[in-house]
């Protein structure tokens, strides 16, 4: 039967470095794939998919996007196998290379008008590699702040890398928003689009700086050295078989725990620029900076989120954001409707705080559902597998329900049944809150962690 041993506290001065190298590089990561989505709702379909009329072509555009989705999967298959092999800092820092290298080339690309059909293909491939990346990226970076830190204070710590996601929405939505202020339409559509793309060079640079500076996780170390010492490596399970086998109960809650988390994320921040742009009236700039701002108070909020999670509990909180999201779908489009810029930042902002309510404590809560050696690999799969079903489709299924039907109503009913979805998974999962990281796995028996984690919610 597994044990558990305690976990050694970092200092108080490497803690906030570890969050910081995370934080930073995640803020990058999300910041080119946030990118991208930005670009595919303003210029992409005219750039790369010009025959097409304006909502098929945005369509077009949105399915290059949802490709990076697509890939996710596989990066967390790979980054996930090699993370608890090799340790997690190795690929974070390959996830930060593939990603920045590919943006870069993004905003070189030639355009239709250059090439032809070659551009769209040229997009979707360098689309591959951004997906590919992300996909690992995540796991691994919760995982650093996570493993370094102790039980009491998980939650918020972890939520800190967390924040990667609405701080790279904020910088890769105030850089456009900057430039479509600054630029006339003609000028942002011929280059001006170009140089937030090619700014990802910079800013990945500084990110590998700050992530080569922080040391592997010494939970993972404390393993690998246990794994070492019995000479296990020869006949050890490859980590994918051994979740599948032994934690299959938790990928199912954390994909299920990723639907309305992931598909009222993407409704509210990258559909929302179509829908109020064609449906609402609102010009490009409005709609981007309503989503600026509610970007910035996302990000303020979630360690607060988190912070409450260790105190209450990861379900607790996971569940009042699902069921908000889905109470709060009808008021949102209804402020959309309006025009108004004030109701407009009032709807994105809402939707982002009780989103984060969600997201904060994923970390947390992912992590401590998995036993160390297969940690990186059962958290990425049950985040990065649930992103194609979420994530990717979201914008999609959206612009296409509005194609069809002409009303958010039906849109609406989508993110609530995504958020059914979640508060079913959620409710039946086991509250994980205060499970030491660092516990012994059982000799072929790591199912056993379930156990510790159902103990755990005691303590």
């Amino acid at each position: 039967m597994a044990s558990e041993v305690s976990s050694a506290p970092p200092t108080p001065a490497s803690l906030p470095r570890i969050v910081a190298a995370s934080l930073i590089g995640t803020t990058i990561e999300w910041y080119d794939f946030f990118l991208y989505g930005s670009a595919a709702a303003l210029v992409f379909n005219k750039l790369f998919f010009p025959d097409s009329d304006p909502l098929v072509g945005t369509l077009l555009s949105f399915l290059t996007y949802a490709v990076g989705f697509a890939a996710r999967p596989l990066g967390a298959l790979v980054f996930g196998h090699y993370g608890d092999r090799l340790g997690r800092k190795k690929l974070l820092v390959l996830s930060l290379v593939l990603m920045g290298g590919a943006t870069f080339a993004i905003g070189l690309l030639p355009t239709h008008a250059t090439v032809g059909a070659a551009a769209p293909v040229l997009l979707t491939t360098l689309r591959l590699v951004q997906g590919f990346a992300l996909g690992g990226e995540w796991g691994g970076a919760v995982l650093l702040v996570s493993e370094h830190g102790d039980a009491r204070r998980r939650g918020f710590w972890a939520s800190w890398p967390q924040t990667g996601a609405p701080a790279g929405q904020l910088l890769a939505t105030g850089v456009l928003s900057l430039l479509t202020a600054v630029l006339s339409d003609n000028a942002f559509g011929t280059w001006g689009w170009r140089i937030p793309f090619l700014l990802s060079g910079v800013l990945v640079l500084i990110g590998l700086w700050i992530r080569l500076s922080v040391d592997e996780s010494p939970v993972f170390k404390e393993a690998l050295a246990r794994a070492e010492s019995r000479r296990a490596e020869e006949t050890e399970k490859l980590p994918l078989v051994s979740v599948l086998r032994h934690h299959w109960r938790e990928v199912l809650v954390a994909m299920g725990a990723r639907m309305a988390e992931n598909i009222s994320y993407y409704v509210i921040t990258a559909f929302i620029l179509v829908y109020a742009t064609t449906s609402a009236g609102v010009s490009k700039q409005t709609a981007l900076n309503a989503v600026l701002i509610g970007s910035a108070v996302h990000f303020a909020v979630i360690p607060a989120w988190g912070a409450l999670s260790d105190r209450v509990g990861r379900r607790p909180v996971y569940l009042l954001g699902a069921a908000g999201v889905g109470l709060w779908m009808f008021p949102f489009f209804s402020l959309v409707d309006t025009g108004s810029f004030g109701y407009l930042v009032l709807a994105v902002t809402v939707g982002l705080v009780l989103h984060g309510a969600m997201y904060a404590p994923q970390a947390a809560f992912f992590a401590e559902m998995f036993a160390t050696r297969m940690r990186y690999s059962g958290a990425s799969i049950g985040a990065q597998f649930a992103s194609v079903a979420a994530g990717a489709a979201a914008p999609l299924i959206a612009t296409a329900l509005l194609d069809d039907y002409g009303s958010s109503t039906p849109i609406a009913l989508y993110v609530i049944a995504a958020a059914v979805l979640t508060l079913v998974a959620v409710g039946v999962a086991r509250e994980t809150r205060h499970r030491d990281l660092a516990h012994v796995e059982a000799e072929g028996g790591e199912s056993a962690t379930s156990g510790q984690a159902a103990q755990a919610h005691t303590a």
